[in-house]
């Protein structure tokens, strides 16, 4: 393979038409000059330069290899360059997922403030489930994940991924316009609600699962009629009056029709973690954490506070 240290000497030594004056011009003694000529011409087993005592003339060969070698150094400067801003951190790739939630509420602010400073820098975002997104991300095929995980609810890591707390989330009691505890002052207990039809997400998922062993921990098994993993559908199911739900705070916004309520008896929370590599080296993988971190100061409200 041609060494691009050389081909850059003959394109200078052809522009001169001196070996003296490439020398000056590239820092380095005319001896260093003459024997790089050699040691490209052994190369490519050709002359390059017809020499006389004080004067050279460059061959055809030299001439043509001297036109392609600008070609093929400009390339490698460019290709320099790029790597250049791909270090700073002013160019290159970067892929997130993220669950639903966190896409709708959280993504909007953190990648327009991530890409306010980073124009040139090409980013994708994925939606998935927790589990789906975790192994994605031990699997290379994403860069970052924002994932949640519930208290009661055990969950394995992969091996080899940093986990950032970035968000805490209070569950919330949602009830329809004109329930009959609507209207209580004192604290609602879980038991208040044993006899209720209960909304909840998809059979075996996360939150589910932790709303089922908060009601079996107060005393009775809730009655689920209707699943949803679309919070929206579910605040819509909850102000049609077809049951109560409880849900993270970052899932609920207000809206006409549907009351929020705290529980006295439940400590239980959602969290919301950043997760990435342990090895990770993409150089723009902190700033977009930084903007995640930042983003959450958008969303702070009742029962959300930044872990």
């Amino acid at each position: 393979m041609l060494n691009p240290v050389l081909l850059r000497t003959l394109t200078v030594v052809v522009r001169a038409n001196s070996f003296a004056e490439a020398a000056r011009e590239l820092g380095y003694t005319g001896s260093a000059v003459s024997q790089q000529i050699a040691a490209l011409e052994r190369s490519i087993r050709m002359q390059l330069f017809e020499r006389s005592a004080h004067s050279i003339r460059p061959t055809p060969a030299a001439l043509m290899l001297a036109a392609r070698s600008r070609e093929v150094l400009a390339v490698l400067r460019a290709l320099e360059d790029d790597l250049v801003e791909m270090a700073e951190g002013r160019t290159g790739h970067l892929s997130v997922g993220s669950f639903p939630t966190a896409s709708a509420r959280l993504m909007p602010a953190a990648l327009g403030h991530f890409t306010s400073g980073h124009a040139t820098v090409e980013t994708s975002l994925d939606e998935g489930e927790a589990d789906d997104l975790l192994d994605r991300v031990r699997d290379r095929d994403i860069d970052v994940a924002v994932v949640y995980r519930y208290d009661l609810v055990p969950r394995s890591r992969p091996q080899g991924l940093t986990v950032l707390p970035l968000l805490v989330e209070d569950l919330r009691l949602l009830l329809p316009e004109g329930h009959v505890l609507a209207g209580k002052d004192e604290p609602l207990l879980l038991e208040d609600l044993a006899s209720e039809t209960w909304i909840a997400t998809n059979y075996g998922s996360p939150g589910a699962s932790c709303m089922r062993h908060l009601c079996i921990d107060a005393g009775f098994e809730p009655h689920v009629v209707f699943r949803s993993n679309d919070y929206d559908v579910i605040h819509g199911f909850v102000e049609a009056g077809l049951g109560v739900a409880l849900v993270p705070a970052l899932s609920h916004e207000p809206r006409q029709g549907v009351l929020t309520r705290s529980l006295k008896d439940v400590r239980a929370h959602r969290y919301v973690d950043i997760v990435h590599r342990a090895g990770n080296q993409n150089p723009v993988l902190p700033a977009f954490i930084d903007s995640l971190r930042w983003s959450v100061s958008d969303v702070l409200a009742e029962g959300l506070a930044p872990a």
